[in-house]
């Protein structure tokens, strides 16, 4: 989830099915409408033939999507789509593909592409675990970006978590050898909970030279709701694992 918007709650956790790979069991989200405005009412109606990407369960082209072969770069939970934005407008010779269940936020962030002008962007409005599932290729992405998904702080909630170890194994599928899953959280609870998920997940090792987090890179943008956690003293926690098998 981008930082801007935090409240936006999350996707679902998965196990596997005998009649599909991935079965929705716990959902990790609480799906708000919420009220459009009329410039996200606006960006839906006349950039969505640009931007947008209808679900439909079957294996997308990405080369064909983008019309190049690029590295690529998914992110699920983009909130209101201004970091997603400015992290394509940042680095034009990668591709980005954004999901989203929020339909505010995903008009605002078709608003803020056009904007800005960005054309390596594709976004979703739809539930991530069937996209990952059904419309992402095996190996085709070069980073999985999961920023400030909801922590579902209370313990009772911890299994609606979506950093869990099946949803980790179906993501790292998705990913080339060598691409990384980069998490970032404001809870420390919920740090500590993502880097024991991924410190036993097979197939990855942990970036960090300390075993346990990263500072914070330069492509991930510092944003509003940060700057204001730093000037009150909250912390936030990155971690980046590669995969390597």
């Amino acid at each position: 989830m981008s930082t801007e918007d935090n409240n936006a709650q999350r996707e679902q956790d998965i196990s596997p099915s005998t009649e599909t790979p991935y079965l929705r069991r716990i959902r990790s989200f609480v799906l708000r409408e919420g009220r459009l405005t009329k410039g996200q009412q606006h960006a839906l109606d006349n950039y969505w033939s640009e931007y947008g990407i209808d679900y439909q369960p079957s294996l997308l082209d990405l080369d064909q999507v983008f019309t190049r072969s690029a590295p690529r770069v998914l992110e699920i939970g983009f909130g209101m789509g201004k970091s997603l934005v400015a992290m394509a407008q940042a680095a034009t010779d990668h591709d980005f593909i954004g999901i989203e269940v929020h339909r505010p936020g995903v008009g605002a962030c078709l608003s803020e592409a056009v904007t800005q002008q960005v054309k390596n962007l594709k976004v979703f409005e739809h539930d991530a675990v069937e996209v990952l599932a059904h419309m992402i290729p095996e190996q085709s992405l070069d980073t999985v970006q999961l920023f400030f998904p909801d922590p579902w702080h209370k313990k009772r909630h911890h299994k609606r978590r979506i950093v869990q170890a099946e949803f980790v194994q179906a993501l790292r599928s998705k990913l080339k050898i060598g691409g990384v899953f980069h998490m970032a959280t404001d809870w420390e609870n919920y740090a500590e909970h993502m880097l024991e998920v991924m410190q036993h997940a097979e197939g990855f090792s942990n970036l960090s030279a300390s075993n346990n987090y990263v500072e914070r890179p330069e492509h991930r943008p510092l944003t509003k709701f940060e700057q204001r956690g730093q000037k009150l003293g909250h912390g936030v926690w990155d971690l980046m694992f590669k995969r390597i098998t």
